[in-house]
């Protein structure tokens, strides 16, 4: 009875194509029949979506003499915000708070101990907007009503399994192209496929990011204009062949 025969293949793709595929030689417990050769593949394959979702936080620092008037501060102009945020038609689902922080500022002077000078407050939401094409306004909205702590956005696609099966279909193709490859140049064919290996999905978010510290708003101007570009979701498969006769 012949025994299984391991292969040891490697290959090395150049970057032309957003997919890439390489097949390496890894000891597998799959059990083949006892003529055949197991072929261990790697497929990554990627599908492209434009982002339908933004992620912004917004809040508002204040800074008084004492700690009570620091949050009293932070708490009236913080109430003006979360009005807006609703007014621009943000759901309570997508309105999370993401901290409250109440901080001594110190005076440091050389030699002596820090001395307390202040108190500074901060309250800080995240916020979904579900609309991108308002995102601009929305952000000056809330700075306009007093938000003087603004970070963002970044993008992710709302609904993004139909990319990644897309990309899984892409990945599998790939693969089964290229044991095919393998089959035909060692005079075989592929018989079967032993196991199919996920690895992991990936989904690099464009972020570009902004900062803003303003104690006051600003006078009215152009809407700050925002892009998500374009975002990639890619699918990462290890398949394992069964070649013969």
């Amino acid at each position: 009875m012949r025994s299984i025969r391991p292969l040891a293949l490697s290959l090395a793709l150049a970057a032309l194509v957003p997919m890439t595929l390489h097949a390496q030689s890894t000891p597998q417990a799959s059990i083949a029949s006892s003529d055949g050769t197991l072929l261990s593949v790697s497929a990554e394959a990627s599908s492209k979506r434009v982002p339908d979702v933004a992620t912004i936080s917004t809040g508002v620092v204040t800074r008084a003499a004492d700690a009570n008037a620091a949050m009293r501060q932070n708490a009236d102009q913080m109430a003006k915000v979360m009005a807006a945020i609703k007014a621009a038609g943000v759901a309570e689902r997508d309105i999370q708070t993401s901290g409250v922080n109440l901080n001594p500022n110190y005076n440091y002077t050389p030699n002596k101990p820090p001395k307390i000078n202040g108190y500074e407050a901060r309250n800080t939401v995240s916020i979904k907007v579900r609309d991108i094409g308002k995102l601009g306004k929305v952000m000056d909205s809330l700075v306009a009503a007093g938000a003087n702590d603004l970070n963002g956005p970044s993008f992710e696609v709302d609904k993004p399994d139909e990319a990644y099966d897309e990309a899984r279909r892409g990945a599998l193709e790939k693969a089964q192209a290229r044991a095919e490859m393998y089959a035909k140049a060692l005079g075989l064919r592929v018989r079967r496929i032993v196991s199919i290996d996920e690895s992991g999905s990936s989904f690099p978010r464009p972020m570009p990011m902004m900062r803003t510290m303003a104690m006051a708003a600003p006078k009215a101007a152009a809407d700050t204009e925002v892009s998500p570009g374009e975002a990639s979701l890619s699918a990462h498969l290890n398949v394992v062949f069964e070649l013969g006769r």
